[in-house]
């Protein structure tokens, strides 16, 4: 325990070499498959809640302008993404960030790229509150549901109260989030390391070698998630959105600014600095949060802004050893052949197909005159 600290303290503080990363990948946790999904105990699974959790996921009445449902920045086809290198931004504004897929969200004990909540319910308000995200009223939203018969009666059998309360929504969009996740028998990874030798190419083999080995990918990106939940700053290269449109650069200042970052700096306008906008902390600009590598195939583009169209430029960015204003990397030396295999690797973290699922009919807000008499 004692070397995983000091080689894990030496991963944070400064480069690495390649040596040193095979060094550090010798002490973590290895690769494995995901087991059951956490489920803390003041929020229950039932299949009744799962089920209106999955209405009112995609029900745009929990946002400022009745439109903006989670499932507008979290689509099934689009990788529960958004497959553009930032998210939708509410109406009149821009985001400032890539839109996570929420694929094994439930696994992660720190939400959103610097990692400010921890958990599911607390992300799903945050995001349906956000000025740039969401933009709802809590107390709007929850009046909203009230007006809808369905939810009435739905929100009284699942939480036994007699009206909705929105912090009940988030609860219930949260427990329907803990059910998407990975199948590991959709996974030839996971099929691998159940037994099946041939679920995994030659060339994925090969890759798997360098990413426990000398590419040292292990590293941070370790355990049944394949990541340590960690933040490293890594020098990845700024969002071209934000030189280029008005709307992006308003959205970074404002973002700044509500932060809490100082006038010079904000008005600087210059970059998403990270963690440093929880902690404060100067050695935390420009860290963020190790994402999950399982399900790549279907959650492109990549990092936090997006700047990443595809695995083969991921890999070319860590083999050249990170960017400008990098702490961690050095470069790693593969060969063309290398990159091609550890990239078909990264894949072979995913399901043999995406996980799709077709939206739910919503229920109709009604009149309150109209309402049934017990409920008016």
């Amino acid at each position: 325990m004692t070397s995983r600290r000091l080689l894990l303290g030496s991963l944070t503080a400064g480069l690495l070499t390649v040596a040193g990363l095979a060094a550090v990948a010798q002490e973590v946790p290895p690769l494995a498959t995901l087991p059951p999904v956490p489920v803390p105990a003041d929020n229950p699974m039932t299949p009744e809640k799962v089920e209106l959790g999955r209405q009112l996921f995609w029900d745009g009445r929990l946002s400022g302008n009745g439109a903006m449902a989670c499932s507008v920045c979290h689509l099934p086809e689009l990788g529960w993404g958004t497959a553009t290198p930032i998210s939708f931004g509410y109406p009149g504004t821009e985001h400032w960030r890539n839109s996570q897929t929420i694929l094994n969200s439930a696994y992660y004990n720190k939400l959103f790229w610097e990692g400010n909540v921890t958990s599911l319910e607390a992300q799903a308000r945050a995001a349906a509150g956000g000025g740039v995200a969401g933009n709802g009223d809590g107390s709007m939203m929850e009046m909203r549901l009230r007006f809808v018969p369905e939810y009435v009666e739905a929100f009284r059998e699942v939480f036994g109260t007699d009206w909705p309360k929105i912090s009940q929504a988030w609860q219930a969009i949260s427990a329907y989030q803990r059910t998407i996740v990975t199948d590991p028998e959709q996974v030839p990874f996971d099929r691998y390391l159940a037994g099946d030798e041939s679920a995994l190419s030659d060339s994925a083999l090969r890759g798997k070698d360098l990413f426990e080995g000398q590419a040292g990918c292990i590293a941070c990106h370790n355990g049944a998630l394949a990541s340590d939940q960690g933040f490293y700053a890594l020098g990845v290269p700024s969002a071209p959105q934000f030189e280029d449109d008005p709307l992006f650069q308003i959205t970074l200042r404002w973002e700044l600014y509500q932060k809490g970052m100082p006038e010079a700096l904000y008005r600087e306008g210059g970059d998403d600095l990270g963690l440093f906008h929880v902690t404060k902390r100067p050695e935390d600009k420009g860290r963020f949060r190790t994402p999950s590598l399982r399900e790549l195939r279907w959650t492109e583009p990549y990092m936090h802004n997006g700047v990443f169209e595809t695995l083969e430029e991921v890999v070319a960015f860590y083999n050249e050893g990170g960017g400008a204003g990098n702490t961690v990397l050095s470069p790693l030396d593969l060969d063309d052949q290398q990159q091609a295999d550890l990239v078909a690797f990264l894949e072979a973290l995913s399901m043999d197909e995406p996980l799709l699922q077709d939206p739910p009919e919503l229920p109709q807000t009604q009149n309150w005159a109209e309402f049934p008499n017990e409920q008016n």
